[in-house]
């Protein structure tokens, strides 16, 4: 089954909910029959209990003491944690975001920002919400930093983990503000880590290709975007940004299947940014070539050709040059410049990778020492 994500900000979500949330009357009296009638339906009649019904109730067996200890586990990482994840409105579009530091900057993804430079935040310690301005947006990455123009009492920023030490089968809970439903929490695991991800540049996407995410089962929806993937120890190991679609069901998402980026990367992004005002060191190889796909004779995706090397570059000093056609990056095959890019994103500038290429027709390898985008 092909699989493509989906960013998850989301305009016009909470009209539409609100009309499917709402039930008619009879809906309403329906349910309250289930539960003891409702006004106009006589209540059943009131019959004695047999003995053994009442020695059943009262020999129940109570919750194992490790379901009570776990649900206390879900509340106490809800309490620390959801007063530190924010609505943010970006004109017609809505999303999610973590308070960061006590100097009032929220880091959210770039695709919730969009094009805006003002926005509506509301934040936990308040009801009518704050404006804020951006920072800076790191599309690459999708990620971005806005700041409160004033800062409330009581916001408080959120504690962040440790990438390497988020494992499969840990719990997670995903919070946000999904289809508008502000402090909204939903549960999962983690379901794989070091997934490569591309964004479409539609569909209110960057285009971006970001390496190790974070798999989760956690059901995330639009307007979850740019909130908080939290761990057991109340920290967040990741921002909910992308969900699966599954093209045989149109607009429809994979159920279980969405992706955050990663606690370090998002650290590393959001710390430049309040310092710099803008990213400085992306943390992302690169070969530092321009290139493009190239197609064989069946009309087919073969490979990415260089058009251009960047002087003193990675790939320059290996040795490859402009009409190098690039099929292969260690063991990952390469038919494309998205193939390309989701071959690199895993990897770190210095490391050292063998790069195939064709030159002439002719099959060739060299060892590439990778630069940084």
């Amino acid at each position: 089954m092909e699989i493509s994500p989906r960013p998850l900000s989301r305009g016009t979500a909470r009209r539409g909910l609100r009309r499917r949330l709402l039930p008619s009357a009879a809906g309403v009296c329906a349910a309250a029959v289930l539960i003891g009638g409702c006004s106009g339906t006589p209540a059943p009649e009131r019959t004695e209990a047999s003995s053994w019904q009442r020695m059943e109730s009262s020999t129940r067996a109570a919750p194992p003491s490790s379901v009570n200890e776990l649900q206390t586990d879900y509340e106490t990482v809800i309490k620390n944690v959801l007063p530190s994840v924010v609505q943010i409105e970006a004109g017609n579009s809505l999303g999610s975001g973590i308070v960061y530091d006590s100097k009032g900057h929220v880091i959210t993804n770039a695709h919730v920002v969009g094009e805006g430079r003002s926005f509506l935040v509301t934040v936990a310690t308040g009801e009518e919400p704050l404006t804020a301005k951006l920072v800076s947006s790191y599309p690459e990455q999708d990620l971005a930093v806005i700041k409160l123009e004033r800062v409330p009492a009581g916001l408080k920023p959120a504690a962040f983990g440790d990438s390497s030490k988020v494992a499969v089968g840990q719990i997670v809970l995903a919070m946000g503000s999904p289809l508008g439903l502000s402090s909204s929490v939903t549960q999962g695991i983690v379901s794989g880590i070091g997934r490569t991800v591309s964004e479409s540049a539609t569909d209110g996407g960057t285009g971006a290709t970001i390496g190790n995410m974070v798999q989760t089962s956690a059901a995330i929806n639009p307007g979850n975007s740019g909130g908080a993937l939290v761990n057991l120890d109340s920290e967040v190991i990741g921002i909910p940004t992308l969900a699966a679609t599954d093209p045989e069901l149109g607009e429809g998402a994979a159920p279980g299947i969405g992706f955050a980026i990663p606690v370090s990367m998002v650290t590393t992004v959001a710390d430049q940014i309040i310092q710099n005002g803008k990213v400085t060191h992306s943390g992302r190889a690169a070969l530092e070539i321009t290139a493009r796909t190239v197609l064989d004779d069946s009309y087919q995706p073969a490979g990415a050709a260089v058009v251009e090397v960047v002087k003193g570059g990675a790939a320059d000093k290996a040795g490859l040059r402009a009409g190098d056609i690039i099929t292969k990056v260690g063991s990952s095959e390469i038919t494309s410049i998205t193939g390309l890019a989701e071959a690199l994103a895993s990897d770190e500038p210095g490391e050292k990778v063998v790069v195939g290429y064709v030159r002439d027709g002719e099959e060739r390898t060299a060892e590439v020492t990778l630069g940084e985008v």
